[in-house]
């Protein structure tokens, strides 16, 4: 196996091990416990610690080893600690904090994307919309065609903020929308109310209706929210 397959395999391995408590904050390991139990490199085991201590997962110290860190020192917002939550035992919990996340998110960026975007940023929200209407009226909401026509959407949508803090937003926004498809938490029938919201509020922002682009986002996550709990 080639080292970067391996070192990813790795990384999966004990990230998922420590997300889903395996490894509890406080419990310790060693790059020698890593080199043995996967049989790899003193370089790739390494590596793999450091890309734990680069998502906040562990701190390492000379002598001591690595030590799990406490879950509020995580990088709560990295697609790859997503992706781990989504598939350990606290799925619902780490879905609905980040459908509180979205909440707190988009309508703010949606009033200012009514704001500033430009007409080429509309025109791919409504293109996105669409395609998610025609999809969804065909019983197609959980084809792959329907998640990328929603992450286009979502992703114009935090770009048109023209604020790069928003815009350092779009990989945990199209991680939480890949991580619920693939949880299955996409219906196949999507809401109607929900594929209108999403054409509503790419026409709101081509009219500059700050107030209707930010009560149309509210909605679009509040129907996610209510999927979600049921």
């Amino acid at each position: 196996m080639k080292s970067s397959s391996l070192h990813a395999r790795v990384v999966d391995a004990v990230g998922a091990r420590i997300v889903a408590g395996d490894l509890a904050p406080g419990e310790t390991f060693t790059v020698r416990e890593l080199e043995e139990e996967f049989g790899i490199s003193r370089s790739v085991a390494r590596e793999v610690v450091r890309v734990m201590e680069s998502l906040g997962l562990v701190a390492s110290r000379t002598r001591v080893g690595c030590t799990v860190q406490e879950a509020w020192l995580w990088n709560a917002l990295s697609p790859q600690v997503i992706r781990w939550q989504m598939r350990g035992p606290w799925r619902a919990l780490s879905l609905g904090s980040l459908v509180e996340l979205r909440a707190g998110v988009e309508p703010v960026a949606a009033r200012l994307a009514a704001r500033r975007a430009s007409w080429n940023q509309v025109q791919v929200m409504v293109d996105a919309a669409a395609r998610m209407t025609d999809l969804g009226h065909e019983d197609r909401g959980t084809d792959p065609g329907f998640l990328e026509a929603d992450i286009t959407f979502h992703e114009a949508l935090l770009l048109a903020t023209g604020n790069p803090a928003y815009a350092a937003l779009v990989p945990t926004v199209i991680a939480c929308l890949r991580e619920r498809s693939e949880a299955g938490l996409t219906p196949a029938r999507p809401a109607e109310v929900n594929l209108t919201n999403h054409s509503e509020l790419a026409l709101a922002i081509g009219r500059r209706d700050e107030d209707a682009a930010e009560r149309l986002a509210r909605a679009i996550v509040t129907v996610v929210s209510d999927e979600t709990h049921h």
